[in-house]
């Protein structure tokens, strides 16, 4: 007997089955991934940093600080 993996969709949690036959895995329509993208988009989903820029070393230059 084959076990079917099936997950929560991230955005409905609608049961949806984890396979390639479900082109919008592991969300169960485009509907439910467009509006993910959008929370990513507007900001509403963050993955929080524990440095602050000016703890970051080797960054390039911005040219507002070339022109300082």
């Amino acid at each position: 007997m084959t076990r079917r993996l099936r997950v929560s969709c991230p955005t409905c949690q609608a049961e949806v089955p984890w396979s390639e036959a479900n082109p919008w895995r592991p969300f169960c329509s485009e509907r439910c991934k467009r509006i993910d993208l959008g929370d990513w988009a507007s900001n509403r989903f963050v993955i929080a940093a524990s440095d602050t820029p000016e703890q970051v070393t080797g960054l390039p230059e911005t040219a507002n600080e070339r022109k300082q």
